[in-house]
């Protein structure tokens, strides 16, 4: 069937877009400075976080892909969100006390307060190179996707999304990422169940006959072994637990999501955020990949050639060929919902970090106005500075250099994750020790990322011990004291528990 972009799909799409910009500006109310513009004024309700906390995990890129991947083979990756299982206890038990302890107002400062400001220093640069290219990847790859199954020009998509996202993510700080978050996330959960109603009803025998599709043919099953002795060879159990080590150090030192527990300092409401965010990506992940084995249940009774090609735009067809005018423009809406809250989050949290963590370090003792001023400054800039780079890459080939310095990052960030756990893990750790661990688990990353067939779900468990191994050895062997012998910094310390 012939895709068809209604006129009044677009209409929808345009709609829902204006209305979570005056949501956005709305949402504030008053102006909101200083503290309140990067940890909110204390309202925001803990199931609001919760789904922002989803809502910042999850892409657009992700919202295609999983039915995708499900559709074009099998639920394999799926054995990856059980690593929620091991991320979620790890962030309540050990590193969410010591935080709340600590009335951090950003991820990195712990870095400072436990090792030095080079620490913090280095965290924070990471993290916004990082996010600036996350930025850049999350307007670019969904727009080029849109744009095949819309027609609508990618720059004018990367445009929407992106200038909309920029103007509430100054305006309104946090509070208003995070209620515009909840929208998307609402939006976008709803979405997909009713993608996957309608599709049950137009597969003949529905539920029954898509797990009767799906089990002839391989859908729910892998070759992938429980496990290899091998630890750095692929098994499910290594999925999982790689997964989840990877998905603990988001929760634990990436300041976009760490934000999201600085906004309250009471700890059931931090378990709760946790717990709910847990469920939601869970049950989320698993629609998605039902979905693609729906979808792929459906075209087996159509006859004919089996949609074939880039897993992304399998289920951005299906919206767009199958469902109802008008519902199309709703379901492709949820898609524009899951780039905007991942651009808002990442907005905001780059102009607090850079604020709070670098700005702040070279001029300490900002006012409230002034702090407030450079945050809405900077998250301009960086917006239009994504933008910019997004349709550079629309117009370029260079998607191929860019996943490489994507994944480098996504590394470094992954080791930061090891440091922290030092810091919160041992109390004889020192900067010296901290800096020197940090450098060597770099390097032994990037040789076995790039110069070696170790699988990638290995890579988190190994930076983990790297990390541990060279900065708790490099503190022992360079002396120095350690910052955590004065001060309530480590999960060893009753008072921080």
């Amino acid at each position: 069937m012939d895709a068809k972009f209604a006129v009044i799909d677009y209409v929808i799409l345009f709609a829902y877009l204006l209305f979570i910009l005056y949501v956005g500006i709305a949402v504030a109310k008053k102006e909101m400075r200083g503290k309140e513009f990067f940890k909110g004024d204390g309202s925001i309700p803990w199931w609001v976080t919760s789904v922002s906390l989803f809502a910042t995990l999850l892409s657009p890129i992700s919202f295609l892909s999983l039915a995708g991947n499900s559709y074009l083979g099998s639920w394999e990756l799926w054995f990856a969100q059980l690593g929620l299982f091991i991320a979620v206890p790890i962030a309540i038990y050990f590193f969410l006390p010591v935080y709340r302890k600590l009335n951090l107002d950003t991820a990195y400062e712990y870095l400072e307060r436990r090792f030095d400001v080079k620490m913090r220093m280095i965290g924070s640069v990471l993290f916004i190179v990082y996010q600036i290219g996350r930025m850049s990847i999350i307007m670019y790859l969904p727009a080029i996707a849109l744009s095949a199954v819309t027609g609508i020009n990618t720059v004018l998509i990367i445009l929407f999304m992106g200038v909309i996202a920029t103007i509430y993510s100054a305006f309104g700080g946090i509070k208003s990422v995070l209620w515009t978050d909840f929208i998307q996330g609402v939006v976008l959960i709803g979405g997909g169940i009713f993608a996957l109603i309608f599709l049950l009803f137009s597969i003949d025998g529905g539920m029954g006959e898509v797990f009767k599709t799906g089990t002839e043919n391989g859908k729910f099953f892998t070759d992938m072994p429980l496990f290899d002795p091998n630890f750095v060879n692929n098994s499910i159990l290594l999925l999982i637990f790689g997964a989840g080590l990877s998905t603990a150090f988001s929760y634990i030192s990436s300041q976009d999501m760490v934000q999201r527990y600085l906004t309250t300092d009471n700890p059931k409401e931090m378990n709760k955020m946790t717990y709910m965010n847990g469920v939601l990506s869970l049950g989320t992940a698993t629609l998605f990949f039902f979905i693609g084995t729906a979808l792929y249940t459906f075209y087996t009774q159509q006859g004919g050639a089996m949609p074939e090609g880039k897993g992304d735009l399998i289920f951005a067809n299906y919206i767009v060929s199958e469902l109802p005018v008008g519902i199309s423009g709703l379901l492709i809406a949820g898609l524009f919902a899951a780039g905007q809250s991942t651009l808002s989050t990442g907005l905001n949290s780059v102009a607090t970090s850079w604020t709070l963590d670098i700005q702040n370090v070279f001029k300490p003792g900002m006012s409230d106005e002034a702090s407030t001023k450079i945050a809405r400054v900077v998250s301009a800039l960086v917006g239009v500075f994504s933008i910019a780079f997004a349709i550079v890459l629309a117009y370029s080939d260079v998607s191929s250099a860019y996943e490489w310095f994507n994944g480098l990052m996504g590394l470094a960030l992954g080791i930061i994750g090891g440091t922290f756990t030092l810091g919160v893990m041992t109390k004889r750790a020192n900067a010296k020790g901290a800096l020197l661990g940090f450098i060597a688990t770099t390097v032994l990353a990037v040789y076995i990322s790039y110069f070696t067939d170790i699988t990638l779900w290995a890579y988190s468990i190994i930076n983990l011990i790297a990390s541990l191994i060279f900065g708790y050895g490099f503190s022992l062997l360079f002396k120095g004291k350690s910052k955590a012998e004065d001060g309530e910094m480590t999960f060893y310390d009753k008072t921080a528990n």
